[in-house]
């Protein structure tokens, strides 16, 4: 389980992203060498934020990346950003555990902290 806040929720997102990806490698290790851009949508926040995360997955997934940087903005029901890496090099960014997905299951999101919380299945 990761809990994570910000000054806004778009930061938390950001913060739940880096999470993520340092979950499966050493995140301070990647240098912003590309970027991805994300745009996704949901009907409330917590499924933007699976949809989000998932994206996130997915494109260190399909990709071969390692991300370690994430800009987010709210417009209206999207979730748009852009996340910033490199190629994966398990040399350099030391792998530590396999996420196969981001679950709805004890997701919370408290706009007013603001603070949020998620799990990842490994």
């Amino acid at each position: 389980m990761v809990r994570c806040k910000g000054a806004t929720l778009e930061e938390c997102f950001a913060n739940a992203a880096y999470a993520l990806s340092d979950q499966m490698l050493d995140a301070s290790t990647v240098n912003d060498v590309r970027s991805y851009h994300v745009d996704v949508s949901g009907d409330d926040l917590e499924d933007r934020l699976f949809a989000y995360l998932s994206e996130i997955l997915f494109i260190m997934d399909s990709e071969t990346v390692a991300l370690g940087r994430f800009e987010v903005r709210f417009e209206g029901d999207r979730v748009i950003g852009e996340a910033y890496g490199e190629p994966y090099d398990p040399a350099k960014h030391h792998p530590k555990t396999e996420i196969k997905a981001v679950t709805y299951h004890m997701m919370s999101i408290d706009p007013s902290v603001p603070e949020l919380t998620v799990v990842f299945d490994a």
